[in-house]
């Protein structure tokens, strides 16, 4: 009994530290955006507490919200379909490649370390409309499209762009997690079911599939929350422009944060994105059913 409670003082011990960076580093700060999301908050005077103010101009009065929003909606279902699909197919190809496996993986993955301002800068020079690209197309005889500047369509063509950048850089994770999962089944499963008669199609939808659904919950879970709080390439491809049609959540959150200094209506943003996170964890997890199975 004294050794039982020995270790649980050796376990407090241990545990108070990361206990109490998590208290002051996370929850204290969560606590302190809620509150000011309910006040008129500047960051050089008081808070004035002005209670459901802020949310009821977010969503009545401030059309860069509702893009925003929209825009956020769009860029998370479009990298969660793309990428899931992408990178598990990638994941099938590299793990049943048999030369020159660790150099493809190598290519596809790199994209992911490398700094997305510097990707942002890049993209933002490559298409820029009288250089790079266009350029290009121009030499032979093709007029190029505004690819960052476009306003028009209910999702203009900048931020199918930034999508398809986002995909580039991205997929490669999704991809390396899909092969870990698929490199854990035991082959003896898929030669049994070839014994069986089954094609390799078949084994795919029915041995595949249904074993690598726990990092199917992952990999979506990452892209959904990923792409809900994406800023980095956006801001430095189009800085939210033109006339704010590529805002999300987390540009607009920046900018009457950090331009405006309105943090009181910026914190209201933020409290709107976490909810979106959490609802959307909860949502995966309820919707894809993750079954153990015995070997």
């Amino acid at each position: 009994m004294n050794k039982l409670l020995e270790d649980k003082k050796a376990a407090v011990i241990f545990l108070a530290p990361a206990f109490l960076l998590f208290t002051l580093i996370l929850f204290v700060p969560i606590i302190q955006v809620i509150y000011y999301s309910f006040c008129n908050y500047t960051g050089l005077t008081k808070p004035d507490f002005v209670g459901l103010k802020n949310y009821i101009y977010m969503f009545t009065s401030d059309e860069t919200m509702k893009t925003a929003l929209k825009n956020s909606i769009f860029f998370m279902v479009f990298s969660g379909i793309t990428q899931q699909v992408i990178g598990l197919f990638l994941a099938v190809i590299l793990t049943n490649l048999k030369w020159g496996r660790n150099l493809f993986k190598n290519i596809y993955y790199l994209p992911c370390v490398l700094s997305s301002a510097a990707l942002g800068l890049l993209w933002a020079f490559l298409l820029n409309p009288k250089i790079g690209l266009n350029q290009l197309l121009g030499m032979i005889g093709v007029q190029g499209p505004n690819w960052l500047f476009a306003t028009k369509g209910l999702i203009p063509l900048p931020m199918w762009v930034i999508g398809f950048v986002a995909l580039w850089q991205y997929v490669g994770q999704t991809m390396m997690l899909y092969m870990a999962q698929i490199s854990g089944i035991s082959r003896d499963i898929y030669e049994a079911s070839y014994i069986d008669g089954a094609s390799k199609s078949r084994a795919f939808i029915h041995i595949t599939l249904p074993l690598i659904r726990p990092m199917l919950v992952t990999t979506l879970s990452l892209n959904c929350i990923g792409s809900l709080k994406f800023f980095d390439l956006i801001y430095n491809m189009t800085q939210g422009g033109p006339n704010h049609t590529t805002e999300v959540l987390a540009s607009h959150l920046y900018t009457q944060g950090f331009k405006f200094f309105k943090y009181g209506y910026a914190s209201s943003i933020s409290i709107v994105l976490l909810i979106l996170c959490m609802v959307m964890t909860v949502v995966i997890s309820k919707c894809i059913k993750v079954e153990t199975y015995e070997a």
